[in-house]
């Protein structure tokens, strides 16, 4: 592929948009024949940002691309980008289209708009600004850049004032673009595209007293450190960027795709230190006297500080509601006080986390927020990678445990396993470094179907089954009792056999305990059915799938999900969460039938999971053992085979299994 030249590329660099003879001669030496079959080409994607002693940031957002398609067209015919005004102001430098018959036009970016941004569960008031480029003809090149000052972040807006109408037109008040943690500057670049990039380019300059960190993961770059006009200037520059090739289940893309993480702040203690006294100064978990009447009505009787924590969690998991809305104020890493999460019942994780460290001080315990990221991993560098708050409380051992009350609704577990193997930084007031949550043992996990089943000549199936499971296993089983209409209970567990067969008939089902009683038991049900001509018939022979293999609570095993017909993985990839899976099954056949399915027996081990299952006839009963052992939520590359040999081997004993008179 052609290179750029060197006046051009000084030119890119350093010069905020170039003319319709400088784009062309750059389109026509930068895009080789990798770029042909592309709908759309980015010539140029640039971020420049100045960054003021205070820690605000100035970006300047460059982006030119070449459309050479009818789709690429109508793909680009709207440029988008989303701000939140609590922290941040963006708008439209300028818009030009260079056109492919020479034309150049200069759009009025006083035309552009901005808007409330599509949001779902968090109104929190985040903003789009949006332009209308137009019709578009294969050859054009679009060349924009956006404006923008603020900071970005991960969990949530800065404590600071702001959301109202100055916010959204710019205002004369730049404090509230001064990040929470001021004077530190920190910044996440994903190095990846969705449409193939000749050149992608981040510049940041500080002052000469700031000093920063950085790395670049999972790829490479090139590199610079400058000093330039008083200034240090960080450059970072890759080419020929072309779409990052997904993988089926894989990872995040923050976690295998090419990123750059920098940031000012020396180490995540000094993080951690700053986001105790943030709230212990704003006074976020000061008791409040109806609260404190709740938690004393909850503690009563309880002798054990796990039997206070759990059911302090539990009541606060499954009565504050997820809805998020702008409170101005507090609306950041500054959590709620206490008064406005009991009183309104409602928030998002932070309110909801907030909530439960209140009740356990309450209660005499010692808690504290955290911050982590749900969905991807926590890199080394304090760059504030986090979407996500949840609680710690010191047991009286001095050893402090994660609580997470915001996913773990009617839930037996205390710290959701699917967020296993995930970070978190805990705000506490001897500061922490980076911590990350153990794995839960497949075991706690477990989901086990015990089948009694008998075929007779016609082929009707008629039998019991039983359902008991734990942890994660659980909850996707118990979910519809304990949110749905009890009216609905036998609908759905007659659905469960429906997904069987659509002749399926549900004579009766034994709840056991009452399964909205999810902290009394792991959750029991037994099914009894009939299923007429469940076995296809032939001349003298009969196939039909163990019941226990055929589409029961497919929604509990997550594993099958995952696409094992992929030989090799080059990055890491997830499941719901780790799990045991046990699963017996007697079939009797009718008199004079022997199985012709060949008996079979399989036991593997490996770092990702183990699989030990057999297949044979002991009498007049067709028998199958299976269990399944799956060790993790997240997966490295190298447990694949293990994972996959396992799954294909446990989904083999689905199969027809074919009876012989």
């Amino acid at each position: 592929m052609k290179r750029i030249t060197f006046i051009v590329s000084c030119m890119l660099l350093f010069s905020a948009a170039l003319n319709a003879q400088s784009w062309r001669q750059y389109e026509m030496e930068a895009v080789g024949e990798a770029y042909r079959n592309a709908d759309c080409v980015v010539l140029l994607d640039s971020t420049s940002v100045t960054v003021e002693p205070t820690g605000q940031g100035s970006f300047a957002v460059c982006k030119a691309f070449k459309v050479q398609t009818p789709a690429g067209a109508v793909a680009n015919r709207v440029i988008k980008y989303d701000y939140d005004p609590l922290t941040a102001f963006a708008e439209f430098r300028y818009v030009t289209i260079y056109r492919a018959d020479g034309t150049v036009d200069h759009l009025d970016v006083a035309s552009a708009l901005d808007y409330v941004a599509p949001a779902r569960a968090i109104y929190w008031g985040a903003r789009q600004i949006m332009i209308e480029v137009g019709a578009l003809e294969p050859g054009d090149i679009v060349d924009y850049e956006i404006a923008k000052k603020g900071f970005t972040y991960a969990l949530l807006a800065s404590g600071g004032e702001g959301g109202g109408p100055a916010a959204a037109s710019g205002g004369d008040d730049d404090s509230r673009f001064i990040p929470p943690m001021r004077g530190q500057f920190y910044d996440i670049v994903p190095f990846w595209c969705s449409d193939p990039t000749v050149r992608k380019v981040y510049r940041v300059s500080f002052p000469m007293d700031k000093e920063a960190q950085f790395q670049f993961y999972q790829g490479e770059c090139t590199s610079s450190m400058r000093y330039e006009d008083g200034r240090k200037v960080y450059k970072f520059a890759v080419d020929d960027v072309m779409p990052f090739k997904r993988e089926p289940n894989m990872v995040d893309l923050f976690d295998a795709a090419p990123k750059l993480m920098m940031s000012t702040t020396p180490e995540w203690k000094d993080k951690s230190l700053w986001f105790n006294k943030v709230n212990e100064d704003y006074g976020s978990f000061e008791a409040y006297a109806p609260a404190q009447k709740k938690v004393d009505e909850l503690i009563r009787g309880k002798e054990t500080e796990m039997e206070k924590i759990a059911v302090l969690t539990h009541w606060v998991a499954d009565n504050i509601r997820y809805s998020g809305i702008t409170m101005g104020k507090g609306e950041g890493y500054t959590l709620h006080n206490t008064k406005m999460n009991f009183t309104d019942r409602c928030g998002v994780c932070k309110d909801i986390a907030g909530t439960l460290i209140s009740f356990l001080r309450m209660a005499g315990f010692e808690a504290y927020p955290a911050m982590t990221m749900a969905g991807s991993r926590v890199e080394s560098i304090p760059a504030d990678h986090f979407n996500h708050c949840v609680a710690v409380v010191k047991l009286s051992d001095g050893t402090y445990m994660p609580l997470d009350p915001t996913w773990v609704p009617f839930t037996r577990e205390l710290w959701s396993s699917a967020e296993q193997q995930q970070n978190y930084l805990p705000g506490i007031p001897e500061g922490s470094d980076l911590c990350l949550t153990p794995l839960s043992a497949p075991e706690n996990h477990y989901f086990r179907i015990k089948a009694d089943n008998s075929i007779d000549e016609n082929g009707t199936l008629k039998g019991t089954l039983t359902v008991t499971a734990e942890g994660q296993s659980d909850r996707g089983i118990r979910s519809i009792f304990t949110t749905g209409f009890q009216s609905e209970w036998r609908n759905n567990m007659e659905r469960q056999l429906l997904n069987v067969s659509p002749k399926a008939r549900l004579i009766s089902v034994d709840y056991g305990k009452n399964p909205k009683d999810y902290q009394a038991a792991p959750i029991s049900i037994t099914f009894r059915y009939e299923i007429p001509g469940y076995a296809v018939k032939g001349d003298g022979v009969m196939l039909f799938r163990p019941m226990a293999m055929n589409n029961v609570y497919n929604n509990v095993r997550s594993y099958l999900r995952i696409n094992t017909s992929v030989e090799e993985r080059q990055y890491g990839f997830k499941d719901g969460c780790s799990r045991l899976v046990e699963i017996d099954e007697t079939v009797r056949i009718p008199d004079g039938y022997t199985m012709v399915t060949s008996p079979k027996s399989d036991d593997m081990h490996g770092s990702g999971a183990d699989f030990s299952g057999s297949l044979s006839q002991d009498g007049g009963e067709v028998v199958l053992h299976n269990t399944l052992t799956l060790k993790k939520r997240v997966y490295e590359p190298a447990d694949w085979d293990s994972f996959r040999n396992a799954v294909n081997a446990h989904k083999a004993y689905g199969e027809y299994v074919v009876i012989k008179k």
